[in-house]
């Protein structure tokens, strides 16, 4: 990485004060265009509005399907190595946003093998996550006839499978030079377990667009499966991606994160939690004393409170933009901002939990989520994989 870098962006590391337009050009993405933004199901997500979801690859194909009713699909994922923070659900919310908007098809794997072989944690904690992780995701309220929930290792009879048949067209310079050196083999082969989890609704449901929201460090993953899907042994379109930017940590410029030392408001978190964290943690763009900050004022674009309503829990355009006028001038302290963000965290949250508590077993409420027989054979078939091999599972 050339010396000026004073990051770090992989899909196993963040690190460093991020500087996004030089991502775009490591990565090779494009910058969404505000016509690209205006293309959005209207009232356009505050999430694509905002800047937040900054970067793509080939949205206009999959904003082309949404927008004349042609089948189109979504795949963000989750990878359960612990408890969900705010940060992790965002592009959930995202997703059932253009579900109900357009019809969206939504695809969510999870990648508890990845975890297992990424993370020093046994099976039984990688298990435990996932049915919790499952739980937060339930919530959210996807509609099941257009929802398919896949977990890598309850649903290995069809994942290994087109895992096998995709792996054949990546090599292991091509992990390495992308990825580094995998720590095991586990993780070498892990690229062409991802490129079915992207592939998977047009293996099931026939070519069609499929766009990929997930924050800038898992372009990688991407990048490979679009190469896998240009080989043209498949007939399956390159997947699209749009790119987001990093909610950022309680403590300042950052990925958040459940496995950094700095704090998480993760979902769990009660009204009392989420004050406490933010009063205590939360990095301000205010001055050091209340005459300071009246006279000076405070610098919104580091104000940690300020991003999280800006990002996502502050849906009003012209409020937010006013509350980052009050700040600069002054006349909004950085306590106020403060409780305001808590205020509005602790909302969605109480929210987003009374409905988790609403679900019943996890295996009753995933039954209509999973894939069906006729979809696992439908997609190993096109993967290449004869009918007669099926009756010899």
């Amino acid at each position: 990485m050339p010396a000026e870098d004073n990051f770090t962006v992989t899909p196993y590391t963040v690190e460093g004060d991020i500087d996004y337009e030089r991502l775009l050009d490591q990565f090779g993405a494009d910058r969404l265009t505000p016509e690209q933004r205006s293309r959005f199901p209207d009232p356009v997500h505050p999430l694509v509005r905002r800047d937040v979801f900054y970067a793509e690859r080939d949205v206009d194909s999959f904003l082309d399907a949404a927008n004349s009713g042609e089948p189109h699909s979504i795949v963000t994922g989750r990878g359960p190595s612990g408890p969900m923070h705010i940060g992790h659900i965002f592009p959930f919310y995202f997703a059932k946003y253009l579900q109900e908007q357009t019809g969206t098809l939504v695809y969510i794997p999870f990648s508890d093998d990845e975890k297992y072989l990424l993370k020093d944690k046994s099976l039984d904690e990688i298990s435990d996550s996932t049915r919790q992780n499952l739980r937060n995701i339930l919530a959210v309220g996807f509609d099941p006839d257009r929802t398919r929930i896949i977990v890598d290792t309850a649903d290995a009879d069809v994942v290994y499978p087109l895992a096998a048949a995709f792996a054949k067209d990546v090599t292991q310079s091509t992990v390495d030079a992308t990825y580094g050196e995998p720590e095991n083999i586990g993780l070498s082969f892990y690229p062409a377990v991802q490129a079915t989890r992207l592939l998977l609704p047009q293996l099931v449901e026939g070519r069609h667009p499929t766009l990929v929201p997930i924050a800038v460090d898992q372009d990688p993953h991407v990048r490979v499966c679009r190469d896998i899907a240009a080989k043209q042994r498949y007939d399956v379109a390159k997947p699209g991606a749009l790119l987001s930017k990093f909610l950022p940590s309680l403590e300042g410029p950052g990925k958040m994160s459940t496995s950094s030392d700095a704090p998480s408001i993760l979902l769990s978190d009660g009204r009392e939690t989420v004050v406490d964290k933010i009063r205590t943690y939360a990095y301000s763009g205010g001055q050091t004393s209340i005459e300071e900050h009246r006279a000076k004022g405070g610098n919104p674009e580091v104000d940690v409170p300020y991003l999280f309503l800006y990002y996502f829990f502050e849906k009003d355009d012209e409020r937010v933009e006013r509350l980052a006028e009050e700040y600069r001038e002054g006349r909004l302290l950085s306590g106020e901002l403060k409780e305001l963000a808590a205020e509005r965290i602790a909302d969605f949250l109480e929210d987003h939990q009374e409905r988790r508590a609403k679900l019943g077993s996890i295996k009753k409420e995933l039954s209509t989520y999973r894939l069906t027989e006729t979809e696992r054979q439908t997609a190993r078939r096109r993967a290449g994989y004869p009918d007669n091999a099926l009756s010899q599972r």
